[in-house]
């Protein structure tokens, strides 16, 4: 049975211990999201997964028509305090795997040095291991708005989203990252607008930043631990922006997850 978001040959292309429990549990979480009218796209925006050596994940999904480091960048991810990198790749809008329901990318994360890699293996899970996956949301219609009127529709669409997702799940969830592009956050309006489209966040529930590479990318965690994740994207060049993979890696995901 074909399940949306689910790659329905997964097991054909990659050996992941944790991949069933993973996948099963994403899509449990899918369903519920969208019986409260959140649209979420066909596909996973991206998959989060540990592995050492790099080759292991890069390997397979380079068969698969992924493009491993397709924007030329790599994000450090300080992970329970230690230290891995996040390497990208991305997969083609023409590539055949997609209509298997293969994510737009795969974050292929991987230890720097023997500390990290020990304190990864202790948990249990594999090698490689899946360690979130990530729901795309549809974004709202754009309406002829320009980029701050436009990034203040998405902000408020995505706070409101948190609360929904928040009550039906009964789960915490995480940060709202805003990253939007910088004539947006450089406009003398948008501090003041900003505040109003926040509405009632406290600072340790959002952060705001400049999107490198131009776009807006809204995120949020929506399982304790960091095991699904939510994504609204427009217009984005790369994958990541290296300050929100930098706050997320510190304070919202861990190895341990049980």
């Amino acid at each position: 049975m074909n399940i949306p978001g689910i790659p329905s040959d997964f097991r054909d292309h990659l050996t992941i211990a944790n991949a069933a429990r993973r996948l099963d549990e994403v899509a449990r979480v899918r369903e519920r999201i969208m019986s409260v009218g959140v649209g979420l796209k066909p596909n996973l925006d991206h998959a989060a997964i540990f592995t050492d050596p790099p080759h292991l994940v890069a390997g397979p999904i380079k068969e698969l028509g992924y493009v491993s480091g397709w924007d030329s960048r790599c994000y450090p991810s300080p992970v329970d305090g230690r230290d891995y990198i996040n390497v990208s790749a991305r997969l083609p809008a023409e590539c055949p795997a997609r209509e298997k329901g293969w994510s737009d990318y795969i974050a292929v994360v991987h230890p720097v040095d023997l500390e990290a890699r020990t304190h990864m293996l202790s948990q249990e899970y594999g090698n490689p291991f899946i360690h979130h996956l990530t729901l795309g949301i549809v974004p709202p219609d754009r309406k002829g708005q320009d980029d701050l009127e436009y990034a203040g529709t998405l902000i408020v669409f995505m706070a409101r989203a948190r609360e929904q997702i928040r009550e039906v799940l009964d789960e915490k969830p995480g940060t709202l990252i805003v990253a939007l592009p910088r004539p947006v956050i450089d406009h003398s309006d948008f501090p003041r607008r900003c505040r109003d489209w926040l509405g009632e966040l406290d600072d340790g529930e959002r952060q705001v930043e400049t999107m490198d590479g131009g776009g807006f990318l809204l995120q949020f965690f929506v399982l304790e631990g960091g095991r699904v994740e939510v994504a609204l994207r427009v217009g984005t060049s790369q994958t990541f922006n290296p300050k929100s993979v930098v706050k997320i890696s510190r304070d919202e995901i861990s190895a341990v997850q049980d």
